[in-house]
C-alpha cells in the first residue's frame, strides 16, 4: 500500500515568497500541485510558479547496494545537518534518479509521516535494509544518537563497497577479454575456417592433421552450434535457479570459490575484513556481542563463514570466548584471533576489529593490484593461443605446398 502511494508522488519546482516578502525557490515532492501549495502555505510561503519536474523517475529501476550506500551518506549529512528526519527523506528522495530508489525513499517516508519509527520502516523493506542497518538505526534511535550511528552506518557500507568495486574490477577486464576472444574464436570457425576449406578442396593432398582437427571443429559449431549456445545458457540459467534455491549448493560454490588459486586467497580476506569491519560497527555502537555476531554473519559475503560465523555465536552464547570460538572453526588465521583476544582482554573489542578491518581491507587492495597484473599476460597468451593456433592451422597447408613446389 505504501508503496502504490509513492509511485504517485511527484517532483516540484516553485517559485514564492515567504513572510518577509523575499523570493525563494525550492523542490517539493506530492501527490499534486494543490498539495503542494497547501504544504508551502503552512509554510509561511505563497506560491507564484510551480512546475511539474518532467524526469523525476529515471534510471535503472533498479535498487543496488551503491544506491544504499549512497542514500545512508546522504541521510547522515543531513541528519548531521539538524535536518529534520522527514524533511531529510524529502530532499534525498527528490534528488535520486534512479525510479525505484525513488519509490523506495518515499515509501519510506510515507511510514515516517504515519509515525513509524525509522528502524521499524526500514525492517519492511528486507530486500534492501539487512538486519545490520536495521539493528543500528534503532540504537540510534533509542539512544538519540541517531545521526552518529547513520554516520557509522554510512562509513561502513562505503567501505564494503569499496572492497566489492575493487574485486568486480579486477575480474571484469579478463572475464570482458575471454568473452569477446570466444566469440571471436566461434566466428573464425563458421564463417572464414569454410572459405580456407574451399580453398584447400583444389590442392588434392592430404591436409595436417591440426589443419584437419580445426576443419572438423569448424563442421560441428556449423551443426551443433546453435544447439550448444542453448544448452549452455540453459545449464546456467539451471544452476542460478538452483542456486537461490539451494543453500548447500551455495555453501559448495563458496567453498570451492575460497580454495581457487589467487582468487580464492582474495575471497578470505575480502570476507575476514568484512566480518571484522561489521563486528567493529556494530559493537561500537553498544550492540551486545551475542546479537552483533547475527549480523556479522548475513555481512561476511560468504555462506562459509557465514555458517561459521553462527556457530561462534552459538558457542559465545553458552559463555565461551569469542577467541576460543573463532579457533574452533578453523577459517580465521592465527593473527586475526590473536587481535581479537586481546580486545576482548582489554574491553577494546571494536577498536581492535577496526584495526584487523583496515589491515585485511589494505591487503585485499594489495592482492588485486597484483592478481591484476599476474592475469594481463595470462590473457594475451591465452588470445595467443586460441586466435593464433586457428591462424597456423589455416597457413600450414600453404606452407606445406610452397615446400613441395
Amino acid at each position: 500500500m505504501a508503496e502504490s502511494i509513492a509511485s504517485k508522488q511527484n517532483a516540484f519546482f516553485w517559485v514564492g515568497t515567504d513572510r518577509a516578502g523575499k523570493k525563494i525557490r525550492g523542490k517539493s515532492v506530492a501527490a499534486s500541485e494543490n498539495a503542494v501549495r497547501v504544504e508551502l502555505r503552512k509554510r509561511g510561503v505563497i506560491a507564484t510558479s510551480i512546475r511539474k519536474q518532467s524526469t523525476l523517475f529515471k534510471g535503472s529501476g533498479k535498487v543496488t547496494a551503491a544506491d544504499i550506500a549512497l542514500f545512508s551518506r546522504q541521510l547522515a549529512t543531513m541528519m548531521q545537518a539538524g535536518i529534520p528526519l522527514v524533511q531529510a527523506f524529502e530532499i534525498v528522495g527528490a534528488g535520486h534518479e534512479n525510479r525505484a530508489m525513488q519509490k523506495l525513499i518515499l515509501s519510506i517516508k510515507q511510514d515516517l509521516e504515519s509515525g513509524t519509527a525509522l528502524a521499524e520502516a526500514l525492517g519492511k523493506q528486507p530486500l534492501h535494509f539487512d538486519e545490520l542497518f536495521t539493528n543500528l538505526v534503532e540504537v540510534g534511535e533509542h539512544s538519540g544518537s541517531l545521526d552518529q550511528l547513520l554516520d557509522k552506518i554510512a562509513t561502513y557500507k562505503e567501505k564494503t563497497e569499496a572492497i566489492k568495486k575493487k574485486i568486480k574490477k579486477a575480474l571484469f577486464y579478463p572475464t570482458a577479454v575471454m568473452v569477446v576472444a570466444i566469440i571471436v574464436t566461434v566466428i573464425l570457425l563458421i564463417f572464414v575456417i569454410p572459405e580456407f576449406e574451399s580453398l584447400f578442396q583444389g590442392f588434392g593432398a592430404d591436409l595436417p592433421a591440426f589443419t584437419r582437427m580445426v576443419i572438423d571443429l569448424s563442421h560441428f559449431m556449423q551443426s551443433y552450434g546453435i544447439y550448444l549456445l542453448a544448452g549452455v545458457s540453459a545449464a546456467i540459467w539451471a544452476f542460478i535457479q538452483a542456486k537461490k534455491r539451494s543453500k548447500p549448493l551455495r555453501q559448495l560454490q563458496d567453498r570451492i570459490a575460497l580454495r581457487l588459486p589467487i582468487v580464492g586467497s582474495i575471497l578470505v580476506k575480502a570476507a575476514i575484513a568484512r566480518f571484522a569491519r561489521t563486528l567493529s560497527t556494530m559493537f561500537n555502537a553498544g550492540v551486545p556481542l551475542v546479537e552483533a555476531l547475527q549480523s556479522v554473519a548475513g555481512a561476511t559475503g560468504n555462506v562459509v563463514y557465514e555458517t561459521a560465523v553462527l556457530q561462534m555465536k552459538d558457542e559465545v552464547s553458552t559463555g565461551q570466548r569469542l577467541q576460543r570460538a573463532m579457533e574452533n572453526t578453523g577459517l580465521f588465521p592465527n593473527m586475526v584471533i590473536q587481535m581479537i583476544a586481546v580486545g576482548e582482554e582489554s574491553g577494546s573489542l571494536d577498536a581492535m576489529s577496526a584495526k584487523v578491518a583496515d589491515f585485511y581491507e589494505a591487503d585485499v587492495d594489495n592482492a588485486v593490484d597484483a592478481m591484476s597484473s599476474l592475469l594481463e599476460p595470462l590473457i594475451m597468451a591465452i588470445l595467443g593461443v586460441l586466435v593464433g593456433g586457428l591462424v597456423i592451422a589455416m597457413y600450414l597447408p600453404i606452407f606445406k605446398m610452397g615446400a613441395v613446389v
